[in-house]
């Protein structure tokens, strides 16, 4: 086992739960440790915890339920690997609707929204400058704040789901300096939104749609990807 492999094993003892495994596993997902397609052994898992099968079990059912990996019968467990056409499918959907979205959010806004959402995007910077994997649950969140203002719940739910669909995507595809751009791109939304121009607005909750799905990298180059854990579940 590599010396980055023994490390990541010190930092899940024995005594850890079923909910810390998972959210362990999920952080090396994020760090593409454990890349899209990854089959993840029980038995390997088993061993590289220090833990039984029914922990483990109990961790990948969590990490199922978070759409992290999914459950193949009589195969096993397999980090999530969407795909490129999943990708262009769902980005197209929310232009069209969150451009209605946009519009909707300048005539429904308050400025106690606007001030909430200033916090929020406070808290994407941050997460941005400390590189962590919340980043891409901020972005995402960003949206489904403006749906929730708009006050439509039927047009909420669409977008949370697209939203946590897309999330996941941006998370294993994108690059950093892409995640900083889309952070940016929140802000210039929220100026035009605050001054009162739904069409501004509107044009440029599409461009940023648009640039985020441009800067999706399906062929590994989103980052620099580490198999020191991959190493240790196939040993």
């Amino acid at each position: 086992m590599t010396e980055s492999s023994a490390t990541l094993v010190d930092k899940a003892g024995s005594g850890d739960s079923s909910a810390e495994i998972a959210e362990h596993m999920a952080a090396a997902i994020v760090a593409r440790q454990l890349p899209p397609g990854t089959r993840l052994r029980e038995e390997a898992l088993c061993r590289l915890y220090g833990v039984s099968r029914t922990k483990i079990r109990a961790a990948l059912l969590i990490l199922s339920k978070d759409k992290l990996i999914r459950m193949v019968p009589d195969k096993g467990a397999f980090v999530i690997q969407p795909t490129e056409a999943e990708a262009r499918d769902i980005f197209a959907a929310r232009r069209i609707i969150e451009a209605a979205l946009a519009r909707e959010f300048v005539a429904q806004a308050k400025p106690a929204d606007y001030r909430m959402l200033d916090r929020h995007l406070k808290a994407e910077r941050l997460a941005l400058a400390q590189a962590t994997p919340l980043r891409s649950q901020l972005l995402g969140d960003f949206h489904v704040l403006l749906a929730d203002i708009a006050g439509n719940a039927v047009l909420r739910d669409i977008v949370r789901e697209l939203v946590g669909r897309s999330s996941l995507i941006t998370m294993l595809y994108q690059s950093g300096h892409a995640a900083a751009c889309s952070c940016d791109e929140h802000g210039r939304f929220l100026d035009a939104a605050r001054s009162g121009d739904a069409d501004l607005a509107a044009r440029l909750m599409v461009e940023h749609l648009a640039h985020v799905e441009a800067a999706l990298r399906f062929d590994g180059s989103a980052g620099d990807a580490k198999k020191d854990l991959v190493a240790a579940l196939l040993m």
